[in-house]
């Protein structure tokens, strides 16, 4: 059975929701869920739940990479001089403008947003896990890829458009059978938690094929990929 692990990232541990499932018939059951602390980090969470898990998918709602022209335009400028780019291209990925052009929601610009300290925090996450694991952790471009674990970016807000539920952090709501939230305590879960539970249907829906792939999968290699359906009934 592959075990799903959705992470909402943030910089801050106390404002990182994580949330644990499996898949139950055609949707997820969530299992459990908690959120880091100054006295417990993220990465020790994890690491507990999933010892010796060994199919795991783990969905991340980060940016795991940045525009492809980004580095280059910006590593060859002079200040002061003018930049021959138009900004969206400049910031924006891939990813970003087919979310948009999908599901109507405008993901942030990692290029140019404060979402990027996320991006290094997710991006620290995952190495913390691969050196206390000795698990390389690579990204998964389809659902049939069979390495024991391997890491997808999701979000959470492309999820609920994709479902037609309310587009508002912490909502869980609206999902029907697609997720089981039952064991979660709503009263003390966070919007961090429950946004980790999305997380959770986004890696069901790339398991089961609904998510999106790319288009251009070496220019997702680079910059990386959002794994949502297109809206759903």
């Amino acid at each position: 059975m592959t075990i799903l692990l959705g992470v909402d990232c943030s910089t801050d541990p106390a404002k990182t929701g994580i949330a644990l499932g499996h898949l139950q018939g055609e949707g997820v059951c969530i299992d459990r869920s908690a959120r880091g602390a100054s006295w417990r980090s993220p990465a020790s969470i994890i690491l507990e739940w999933l010892q010796g898990r060994g199919d795991v998918l783990l969905a991340l709602d980060s940016p795991l990479g940045w525009p492809a022209k980004l580095g280059p335009s910006l590593a060859a400028h002079q200040a002061g001089a003018p930049l021959d780019v138009d900004a969206n291209t400049l910031f924006r990925r891939a990813a970003d403008a087919e979310i948009k052009r999908r599901l109507g929601k405008q993901s942030l610009d990692v290029g140019a947003d404060r979402i990027a300290r996320t991006a290094v925090a997710a991006l620290g996450l995952l190495e913390t896990l691969r050196r206390e694991t000795g698990r390389a952790i690579p990204m998964a471009w389809g659902p049939g890829d069979k390495r024991e674990w391997r890491v997808i970016e999701v979000y959470p807000a492309a999820t609920r458009r994709a479902y037609g539920v309310v587009d508002q952090g912490g909502v869980l709501d609206g999902f029907g059978a697609a997720l089981d939230y039952a064991a979660v305590d709503l009263d003390a879960c966070s919007v961090d938690e429950a946004d980790a539970c999305v997380c959770v249907l986004a890696a069901a829906d790339f398991l089961l094929g609904r998510a999106m792939p790319p288009s251009d999968l070496e220019l997702a290699r680079v910059e990386g990929w959002i794994w949502a359906p297109d809206p759903i009934g």
